[in-house]
């Protein structure tokens, strides 16, 4: 038998090395704090520029707008940008400043008008629909809006349509091909993989778990995903037709028969105004701001144009508070990404014990989550009334399923045409890898165990009877509390609300009709809205949650760059392999909306 002996270590030899390593610790943090301390000053430094820079706007300028990043619902500040340091975020200008500057622009007598540079826009429906009301007000001041691009995608034309003039490359290319969405189904590898997916759910159409089960769309599922696309098209062709004076009919074939063929084809089809080169274009923009063919055009893009923007707050201790909910509904603690049940109520409570808050704009943009999580917010939100505030909640791309049931309980509910909601089912899906495990790495698992059921819900075997009828109670019991959580938000009998829901996804335009949404709008009418209702002549707005400072961001980045790569590399697929990656983060019954498909 070998046997190990441990020499022992010298008195002085452990001194030195005590005294060594503590020394390099002291070191490592001497350092560490010393670029952390770097960052700061920078960040400071920039700061102060950028409030020196906050006026510098020249006379006789355009304002363009350029979109070539995903769109968020809020801007993540970047205090190293003027240094040169643009690359600290991934994230372009959010939606909410986008917004802003547009508006503020309209009455900016610096600016003469907008040149959109588009040719594909990052964004779902609802955001890309918002900045395009955005620019059709911003027309009311007067001012043009001129659009340019060397190809334009679908959901780019859509937005360059608001435009007085639309040029294209005359080498370039537009798409105009209609809407589809598409689904990719995992049965088929699964099947392969010998991993049994155990669904429990209650709602005819509640299409999330479709991918983990079939191979292609159920009937339910394709009935609801058709009127989804018609109404989705139906509303960009209605638009398109008043902005270009072209018959809706007329629209429908071109896109039946993939037209325009080029670019002298959209002109003749009145498409676009022109098909020209670039210079030519920037003649017409000399033109209509009378400069001189040898000067330089005055551009001034969002990113800068941002920091002039001036809120005058009126000299009023009432408020209105603006809360972001964002992303999926999970227990607990959430980020940027994701609506913590615990993060989220926070916010809420500090908003409605604020005595000068007066009223709360709940801005939904969500796909939904866990059920439990979404109850809790609910909750909270009935407190929020309770304690006498009038809610409002305005729904951005999504405000589905869970995030519908936490925009049920609001006094009014403001949608996009386009805005994803309804959605209003529960399921359960708990993956069966025993036969995966055995069949393919060569793994069993035994158990002991003191009861019948000390295994349940484990996932490396098939539920019973028992075990599964367990859950189905569950499921049956949150969907009659989601339902009656409507019918008391929405003033609606249970059984309309029973017949709407079923796990169907509704458009905004379409939850109109059914009395799932009050109104049409976007965020600003939702503000409106609240301080009508809450009788205020002048307000402040305040905005929760109060975003990370940018060194917190700093310390994050890692992650978030390697999510971003991933992104990248996959393209399309990403989202694909994001529903397939969800089903192991899943946790308790789920009120979600169909999370794999894409809009095409």
């Amino acid at each position: 038998m070998n046997q190990y002996v441990e020499k022992s270590e010298s008195g002085s030899k452990k001194f030195w090395r005590i005294v060594f390593g503590t020394m390099v610790g002291i070191f490592i943090s001497s350092m560490l704090v010393s670029i952390l301390s770097l960052f700061m000053m920078i960040g400071m430094i920039a700061s102060l520029s950028v409030g020196d820079k906050a006026t510098m706007v020249k006379e006789n300028s355009i304002l363009k707008i350029d979109l070539p990043y995903p769109i968020s619902e809020r801007t993540i500040e970047n205090p190293f940008e003027e240094l040169g340091f643009e690359n600290f975020s991934n994230t372009g200008i959010g939606l909410n400043d986008i917004l802003a500057s547009i508006q503020y622009a309209a009455g900016d007598e610096k600016i003469k008008g907008v040149y959109l540079n588009v040719s594909q826009v990052m964004a779902n429906p609802a955001s890309i629909e918002e900045i395009r009301n955005a620019l059709l007000e911003f027309k009311k001041s007067g001012k043009f809006v001129y659009a340019y691009s060397e190809v334009y995608s679908q959901s780019a034309y859509y937005l360059a349509s608001v435009a007085d003039k639309i040029f294209i490359n005359k080498k370039g290319d537009m798409e105009f091909k209609g809407i589809a969405l598409q689904v990719m189904f995992f049965k088929g590898l699964l099947d392969k993989l010998d991993i049994e997916m155990q669904v429990i759910r209650h709602g005819q159409f509640k299409s999330a778990v479709e991918p983990y089960i079939l191979d292609k769309m159920s009937e339910a599922n394709r009935e609801q995903m058709e009127v989804l696309c018609k109404s989705m098209w139906q509303n960009m062709i209605d638009n398109i037709a008043k902005s270009r004076n072209i018959p809706i009919d007329s629209l429908n074939y071109y896109a039946d028969n993939l037209l325009p063929t080029n670019p002298e084809d959209a002109v003749n089809k009145n498409l676009v105004d022109y098909a020209v080169y670039y210079h030519a274009f920037e003649d017409s923009l000399r033109n209509l701001i009378s400069v001189k063919p040898e000067d330089k055009i005055n551009y001034i893009s969002l990113a800068n144009y941002k920091k002039s923007v001036k809120i005058n707050k009126p000299k009023t201790d009432d408020k209105i508070a603006v809360i972001y909910a964002v992303g999926e509904i999970i227990d607990g603690r959430g980020d940027d990404e994701t609506i913590g049940s615990e993060t989220l109520c926070k916010e809420i409570k500090k908003a409605y014990e604020d005595d000068d808050v007066k009223a709360i704009v709940l801005r939904v943009n969500s796909p939904g989550g866990s059920a439990l999580a979404s109850e809790i917010i609910w909750n909270e939100i009935e407190m929020a009334k309770k304690a006498g505030k009038i809610v409002v909640t305005s729904m951005g791309d999504y405000a589905a399923s869970g995030g519908y049931y936490i925009s049920c309980n609001s006094d009014a509910i403001i949608a996009q045409p386009n805005t994803l909601t309804g959605s209003i089912g529960v399921f359960g899906i708990i993956p069966n890898v025993q036969q995966f495990l055995k069949n393919k790495l060569g793994i069993t698992v035994d158990v002991a165990k003191s009861n019948a059921h000390s295994d349940y819900y484990t996932g490396v075997r098939k539920l019973d009877d028992i075990e599964y009828k367990k859950i189905q109670i569950m499921i049956e019991d949150i969907y009659a509390t989601f339902t009656q959580r409507v019918a008391d938000g929405r003033k609606m009998e249970i059984g309309k609300v029973d017949e709407i829901g079923q796990g169907r996804v509704w458009t905004g335009a379409n939850a109109i009709e059914i009395g799932l949404v009050d109104k049409l709008g976007n965020m600003n009418d939702a503000i409106a809205l609240a301080a009508k209702m809450a009788k205020l002549d002048t307000y402040q707005i305040e905005y929760y949650p109060e975003q990370k400072d940018w060194l917190t961001k700093l310390l994050n980045k890692n992650s978030e760059e390697t999510m971003e790569q991933i992104k990248a590399e996959m393209g399309k697929l990403y989202e694909s392999y994001a529903a397939l990656r969800k089903v192991s983060e899943m946790s308790g019954i789920q009120a979600r909306m169909p999370m794999t498909f894409t809009i095409e």
